[in-house]
């Protein structure tokens, strides 16, 4: 009879553990049916039905039978991890509006900052210094450290994720301030401590940007001794090079030196050649990447398919005018001895840094985008050329006569690549995508100022002009470098795959329709094509409107062994 009861008991357990796994299994928030499934790896689409509970993905497959307090129909679209933008500079847009909306109505859901400069950590003369230098948008800094800055957006309401480098620059200006001089024993010292704080919460390495001052005054060993720090903590270095131009193979050489001997991980921000003199380089340069990744350094990149880049007018002048910082530059600008010599440096081919007006080939091919006073703004969306004509001066008069003017480096476009080599990139397949921009609205603030379409348009114009339309690489490989690719390099938990267990970070698109609207002449205009996005579970995109809903979280690096 014992052994009767003892069956009975085992037959009644399995028997309630399949009806619980049953329901578990019938019951989601969300259901996305028929759509044609990208997982993110690169392999061709399946079609599938996704369920969605909680922040998750539950299971793929068939779900014709299960019931969800949510169905989405997708038929005739594909469904996505949602999309990762390797360079973002929406540091400051998502604190005046947080639902992300140029880069969400593109896919994205998340956005990875820290180009050689981060939101922390900030002393409080760098604090006070970053207010009175706002633009358009204004804050009140509340933060001191790069995880306090993350946890202030998780607080204020963001409809993407967010994750962040620390910038070199930042840890530098921290330390020694915006002088042209190497650090101390000591002040290195300090210098990784502070990396040390970042990486422990959780930043996802060392990020550069090295034509930058005071980014620019930092010697090689000086990042090797940063990026050490960051891979005792898995993280990696990523770094706007310090040359794209007339010195690109040295810059590539730099960034592998520092891989190798700081035992890091590398990748190259927005990988190109500028300056027409240098387009010839491109095929070196990716054969350079690919003997280093067969060496065994893990070398990647990633890049924005447009043939004009965006900085500031300041690019156009040699970094060590701006050596104590931007005050010393405008004075310097200010003696007319010093202008005549930058005149002269502006037009001419530079050796010991990257000149973008030369690169570009001079005032015609620079684009005018956002000024700090208003009294300026009326030369918005102008030429360099045009406004130099209109003000009756030289175009390098002009331009030293603007910075000083609105005391900013001025936001400007410099058309300085070739479209064969954006080409030529975009299939490479250890090469990711970044918009090099703010998430921008087609509304408020946002309007007082111009910008580069990258911001509206990057991935729309991947999966439209690329993929759809020349037929670069396929649908199912360009999902995968904008999704798990980055994932991967960054070392992210449970992101950048459609994978039961993985975070419900989801794209509905229609391949045949998404495209870029967004230009130099009218770059406020939203990608069409997108409609469907979730993020940890939360639709914040709905028939291709914003919900409003702002479920974003920071994302650290993964520390898992998996």
């Amino acid at each position: 009879m014992r052994i009767h009861y003892r069956n009975l008991v085992l037959f009644l357990g399995s028997f309630l553990l399949m009806l619980a796994s049953c329901s578990t299994r019938e019951s989601y928030d969300t259901i996305i049916r028929n759509g044609m499934v990208y997982d993110g790896l690169g392999g061709e689409a399946v079609r599938a039905d996704v369920g969605i509970r909680g922040d998750s993905i539950a299971f793929i497959g068939d779900l014709s039978s299960a019931k969800a307090r949510q169905d989405v129909d997708a038929q005739g679209m594909a469904v996505a991890p949602g999309f990762i933008n390797m360079l973002s500079w929406a540091t400051e847009t998502l604190i005046e509006d947080g639902r992300s909306q140029s880069d969400i109505r593109q896919g994205v859901t998340l956005e990875v900052m820290g180009e050689g400069w981060s939101m922390g950590p900030l002393s409080e003369k760098m604090k006070l210094q970053e207010e009175a230098n706002q633009g358009d948008i204004k804050y009140k800094i509340s933060w001191n450290t790069l995880g306090e800055y993350l946890q202030f957006l998780e607080q204020k309401g963001i409809s993407c994720n967010v994750a962040s480098f620390v910038g070199a620059a930042t840890v530098r200006e921290y330390v020694i301030g915006e002088d042209n001089r190497a650090p101390t024993p000591a002040e290195m010292d300090s210098m990784k401590a502070l990396v040390r704080q970042a990486m422990r919460e959780g930043a996802l390495g060392v990020g550069s940007s090295l034509i930058y001052p005071p980014a620019f005054f930092a010697k090689t060993e000086e990042l090797i001794e940063l990026c050490k720090v960051a891979a005792e903590y898995g993280g990696s270095y990523i770094s706007h090079m310090r040359n794209e131009g007339n010195q690109l193979h040295e810059a590539l050489e730099e960034l592998i030196r520092i891989a190798r001997e700081a035992n890091v991980p590398a990748e190259i921000y927005h990988i190109k050649a500028g300056g027409k003199d240098n387009w010839n380089k491109m095929d070196s340069v990716i054969r350079r990447i690919e003997k280093a990744r067969q060496e065994g350094l893990a070398i990647t990149a990633d890049m924005y398919p447009y043939i004009a880049g965006a900085t500031g007018l300041t690019a156009s002048l040699p970094p060590t005018l701006q050596d104590g910082g931007f005050g010393k530059l405008r004075e310097r600008l200010q003696d007319p001895a010093t202008r005549v010599q930058m005149k002269k440096a502006m037009q001419s081919r530079q050796e010991g840094y990257e000149n973008f007006y030369y690169g570009s080939g001079g005032a015609s091919n620079v684009l005018l985008l956002g000024f700090k006073q208003d009294s300026l703004k009326k030369y918005t969306g102008k030429r360099l050329a045009e406004v130099a004509a209109i003000r009756g001066k030289g175009p390098e008069e002009t331009a030293m006569d603007l910075i000083v003017q609105d005391s900013s480096r001025i936001e400007v476009a410099y058309f300085m690549m070739s479209e064969e080599n954006v080409s030529k990139l975009v299939p490479v397949p250890w090469i990711s995508f970044g918009s090099d921009e703010g998430s921008y609205a087609t509304e408020g603030v946002f309007l007082k100022s111009s910008t580069h379409p990258r911001a509206y348009g990057t991935f729309a114009r991947l999966l439209g002009k690329y993929v759809r339309e020349e037929k670069r690489l396929s649908l199912s490989e360009a999902i995968r470098k904008i999704t798990s690719l980055p994932a991967s390099n960054l070392k992210l938990d449970r992101r950048g795959l459609l994978k039961p267990g993985y975070y419900a970070d989801v794209v509905v698109f229609n391949p045949d329709t998404i495209r870029d609207v967004a230009t130099f002449e009218k770059p406020h205009q939203y990608a069409l094509g997108v409609q469907h996005v979730w993020v940890n579970g939360v639709q914040v995109l709905d028939k291709g409107e914003h919900t409003g809903a702002k479920p974003g979280r920071a994302v650290r690096r993964n520390t898992r062994v998996e």
